[in-house]
């Protein structure tokens, strides 16, 4: 039985997408399949993947975004909401120094920048498990509504930091003097 094209998606990861037209042997036969082997990988397919692609990796290189340049930054998570008079941000900085941390306010965006320092030097191989970012970190969010920059203020609390910024005065209607000349 002839095999439809693979997609860019499966030709890509090696996966193969069960569409819900495919028959029970299809079906069958996908999932008898072997874990992908890389000495099964053909040369061509991934030089006719990349060609497919609108993904430049000259422009990468170009905008200074590789790795082997300097070490990538980590971005924090964030929840952002609103009360009656504020705006809310709050982020899990555990392990931060409030030293470390910079938090800048613009009318429209907030950037959050820091560093997690390691507290110990530890070899690679050492390693049972790696799964916290240490490092250089920041996030800058753009706000939906307008603020009062000038009266926020930032606090640290059980690892939590929490921004609150209020919010404008939008609803204070100003007259104007009209001149005639």
């Amino acid at each position: 039985m002839p095999q439809e094209p693979r997609s860019f998606f499966e030709r890509l990861t090696g996966a193969r997408v069960m569409h819900p037209s495919s028959s029970d042997d299809e079906r069958e036969e996908l999932l008898e399949h072997e874990v992908y082997d890389p000495e099964d990988v053909d040369n061509n397919d991934l030089e006719n993947v990349m060609e497919e692609s609108d993904y430049d990796l000259d422009d990468e290189y170009a905008a200074g975004e590789t790795s082997d340049e300097s070490e990538q930054e980590g971005q924090l998570t964030v929840d952002v909401f609103q009360d009656d008079e504020t705006v809310i941000i709050q982020s899990t900085i555990a392990g931060v120094n409030p030293d470390d941390l910079d938090v800048s306010i613009t009318n429209d965006m907030v950037t959050v920048r820091g560093q997690r320092r390691q507290q110990y030097t530890v070899d690679p191989e050492d390693y049972f498990y790696q799964e916290c970012y240490w490092g250089t970190f920041s996030r800058s969010i753009i706000l939906p509504i307008e603020i009062d920059a000038d009266r926020a203020e930032a606090k640290i609390k059980n690892g939590v930091l929490t921004i609150r910024i209020p919010k404008a005065n939008t609803a204070v209607t100003r007259k104007l003097k009209v001149k005639s000349n």
